[in-house]
């Protein structure tokens, strides 16, 4: 089973991001083998028919295939976010869009204050909003209330590869919302992706996971099955973890 969001069901729960491949073809093709039906695209890097001199994504990745999700990285400052998405909402004619306001150039961080300031103006301007966060477990509730179709916690820094560093928070989220829940930034390597899905996430956002890969398109195709694995895991529900050893069989079936 898909998740739903804004909408739509989408079967696969991975999402790509399409930055740092060596060319558009690869993007492509890492986007086939991972098997995801949304990819995230940045408005502010690439082009997707604002510059008709410069080769387009949508060349390449067709929109009517695939899930285009424009999102406003490289902004910091609310005003900022808002210019980009009013931008992408021409170029797609689309409302939905993944709203990122870092906290600076060093570290990547979500700013909090900025991104809440962003989501209230973008939701009133009717925008549905899928909102990179921090795992601060109070403001996600809040990114909730204000209309945002999906909060995006991170698991660790954009790009450090670090996996999920508090399970326990993304936990708190995931029980306290309503809206779907989707790990963005921090995954490294498959495991990570099964962990995230093992917690309960909805779905997985990854990009340097795949792209920074030495075979991103055997990354990618790994991803696709670590998040349907986790997901099929989550929902079988793990066996309790016991603080003594427990036999694999029964006495009355050990031979005497």
């Amino acid at each position: 089973m898909g998740f739903f969001l804004n909408n739509n069901t989408y079967e696969s729960r991975l999402i790509i991001g399409s930055g740092k491949y060596k060319n558009f073809q690869e993007t492509k093709d890492v986007l086939v083998a991972s098997g995801a039906e949304i990819i995230t695209v940045a408005i502010k890097r690439t082009n997707i028919g604002q510059d008709f001199n410069q080769k387009n994504l949508l060349d390449f990745i067709d929109p009517n295939e695939y899930k285009i999700l424009p999102n406003t990285a490289g902004c910091f400052s609310s005003e900022d976010a808002i210019r980009i998405s009013l931008i992408a909402r021409e170029l797609l004619g689309d409302n939905l869009i993944k709203l990122e306001v870092l906290q600076d150039q060093e570290t990547l961080l979500p700013n909090e204050s900025e991104t809440l300031i962003a989501a209230k103006e973008l939701v009133n301007l009717g925008f549905s909003i899928m909102v990179y966060t921090t795992d601060n477990v109070s403001l996600a509730k809040e990114l909730e209330t204000i209309g945002c179709v999906s909060v995006m916690p991170l698991a660790s820094p954009i790009g450090s590869g670090k996996g999920i560093i508090d399970s326990s928070n993304i936990k708190k989220i995931i029980h306290n919302a309503n809206v779907p829940i989707i790990v963005d930034a921090g995954i490294g390597t498959a495991s990570d992706a099964t962990i995230a899905m093992e917690l309960g996430c909805d779905a997985v956002l990854l990009n340097s996971a795949i792209a920074m890969s030495k075979k991103p398109i055997l990354m990618a195709e790994a991803m696709k099955h670590a998040v349907i694995s986790g997901r099929k895991a989550y929902e079988a529900k793990r066996m309790r973890i016991s603080e003594i050893a427990i036999p694999s069989s029964n006495k009355k079936d050990v031979l005497s």
